[in-house]
């Protein structure tokens, strides 16, 4: 994920923290110095939560090492303001898999839970469910409290919480994966609706969860879709086979020729059939803005790019577009430049795909 720095690395995992968390962070110290201008009792709030997400980490890695039992890598764990995002290379096609993954990260925090109540039943305290806040209280019992409700939201049967993905699991095991994502969707955006009315009348927070809950059963939804649309098509069958190459040695007055004369932005940079790198729209407009038209390909072309073979999975690349900066990627086989994909004609390939779909969809009988 773009603006992410890279903090540790468990199991393999590399966890990384989201620019944005920091925002959090100070948020919380501003807040609490606000208050009453001391900085012992703000900096313990941020401890708190520090350690919050550190029980986040752990629920994320719950969802990745059960993942991994199955076979399914986990790219990384993100820290965000909203809590942790494990980027799975792909969720389980069976069901009951996606059900244990799914219910891995909620089982780690109440685990978690369950230990630091036993361990105050055991040293004489007494556990207090009623009563939270970030710096008063025991640091325990907070803890504690933290992780059972991190427990129930994550259940709440909507998308993106983890209790959206057993319920799409539990679903699956009657219908097919796209129905039963469709019937989880609806009613995941159903309990948003009912977060959103209670929230106007009571509490503004319930609103802001209500948005990200209706959102993310649109966002699940829609990838779904395009799961659909792209699973088992080669790029071959949807790559660009009629397009503009440069060499290392052309001047960008070339590139801006080729695309004010057919409108192609994106330019793979080859030498006989080896490509050497890519020159995006971005990097002519970049190189004419400090070298002028006569500066050489070979100097303004990003030589870190992606590439994909003829025969890879078009769903496979889509999903390394969406993690890297780039829009176009060459397509080779053998050895040799056979194609291009871009992220345009994908969309293009999409939208003849659900025209398609709409045209073969029965009849409705009035």
């Amino acid at each position: 994920m773009r603006w992410s720095w890279k903090i540790g690395e468990i199991a393999g995992i590399g966890i990384y923290i989201h620019a944005t968390f920091w925002l959090l962070i100070l948020f919380i110290l501003y807040d609490f110095w606000s208050q009453g201008h001391n900085l012992v009792r703000a900096i313990a709030g941020v401890v708190f939560v520090m350690v919050i997400f550190g029980c986040i980490v752990l629920h994320e890695l719950g969802h990745a090492l059960t993942a991994r039992h199955y076979g399914i890598r986990t790219s990384d764990i993100t820290l965000l303001p909203i809590g942790g995002l494990a980027r799975l290379e792909k969720m389980p096609d069976v069901p009951m898999q996606e059900f244990w993954v799914a219910l891995a990260g909620p089982a780690v925090n109440l685990v978690i839970a369950a230990i630091l109540w036993m361990f105050l039943v055991s040293t004489g305290g007494r556990p207090d469910w009623s009563r939270f806040d970030l710096v008063s209280g025991g640091f325990l019992n907070r803890l504690m409290v933290v992780n059972a409700w991190l427990v129930a939201f994550n259940l709440i049967p909507a998308f993106p919480m983890d209790g959206g993905r057993v319920l799409r699991a539990l679903l699956a095991t009657k219908l097919e994966y796209t129905q039963a994502t469709q019937m989880a969707a609806r009613i995941g955006q159903a309990i948003a609706f009912l977060f959103g009315l209670v929230g106007l009348f009571t509490d503004p927070f319930l609103v802001f969860i209500a948005l990200f809950v209706w959102l993310g059963a649109e966002q699940e939804a829609a990838m779904v879709q395009m799961h659909t649309s792209l699973g088992g098509i080669p790029v071959q069958r949807v790559m660009l086979t009629d397009f503009h190459r440069l060499s290392p040695d052309d001047p960008l007055s070339r590139a801006v020729e080729l695309t004010m004369a057919g409108g192609q932005q994106d330019f793979p940079v080859v030498f006989g059939d080896r490509v050497l790198g890519v020159l995006a729209r971005g990097d002519v407009l970049r190189g004419l803005a400090e070298r002028g038209q006569a500066a050489l390909v070979r100097d303004t072309m990003n030589r870190d790019f992606l590439t994909a073979d003829s025969h890879d999975m078009l769903e496979k690349v889509l999903a390394m577009l969406h993690g890297s900066n780039s829009r176009t990627v060459p397509v080779v086989h053998d050895g040799g430049l056979v194609g291009l994909l871009t992220m345009d004609n994908i969309g293009e390939f999409m939208m003849v795909q659900a025209a398609l779909r709409r045209a073969h969809r029965p009849a409705r009988v009035l």
